[in-house]
């Protein structure tokens, strides 16, 4: 099922999720319901010069790789993983976070306020520009370079892009982690559906120009 089809499984959910007018708030973060929720990362810190995001970042992520459901990649965003577990160990002592993280259910759990800098990207540039954990909203989805993302996923990325275009007007660009850092990343990963993006950001009339891959 392609996922911009007008299918009433999809119809229903979007229903849902706008009939819960949720907003950012004016401290940054999403209003909490059944179908969002929050949880406080220790991992962030203020951005340089007060700096409004300019761009948005998808990642994935899954721990251990290709194992969903589970607490470990909010353990991890707390710093909380076991890291004497022999698939985790090269993760000890790393300390990162998202903004936001979109379960394979769709639920969206956001860990740091959209004002704050949230520590995702690492060594980074996008446009010649470094740091871009500097001017940028993290999110990342549940899932491996190996498999398709769920339905619902992306209603929850569309539902997200909607609300940050809201409230950051200077956003004008989405992409992936591979783009900001090539030589290190590689997701999303080939399974994600960057055409539906573009076409569901302009149903949104959100005009981004969208990144994914160098030549």
């Amino acid at each position: 099922m392609k996922i911009d089809e007008s299918t009433e499984a999809r119809d229903t959910y979007m229903s849902e999720i706008e009939s819960l007018e949720k907003q950012i708030d004016s401290s940054g973060w999403l209003v909490c319901s059944s179908k969002f929720s929050k949880v406080f990362s220790p991992n962030f810190d203020d951005r340089p010069d007060n700096l409004e995001p300019t761009i948005v970042v998808i990642h994935n992520i899954s721990l251990p790789l290709g194992n969903f459901g589970g607490k470990n990649v909010e353990n991890l965003f707390l710093n909380k993983l076991d890291t004497s577990r022999s698939e985790f160990r090269k993760l000890n002592s790393l300390k990162v976070s998202s903004h936001f993280f979109v379960k394979r259910t769709g639920h969206i759990v956001q860990f740091v306020s959209t004002y704050k800098r949230a520590w995702h990207a690492g060594n980074s540039s996008f446009m010649g520009i470094t740091s871009c954990n500097d001017f940028s909203i993290g999110i990342e989805l549940e899932g491996s370079d190996f498999v398709s993302f769920e339905e619902k996923q992306y209603q929850s990325l569309f539902f997200l892009c909607q609300a940050l275009a809201k409230k950051f007007p200077l956003l004008s660009a989405i992409t992936s982690h591979e783009f900001i850092a090539p030589k290190r990343k590689t997701d999303p990963g080939p399974f994600f559906d960057w055409k539906s993006l573009e076409r569901n950001l302009r149903v949104l009339s959100i005009c981004w120009k969208i990144f994914h891959k160098k030549n």
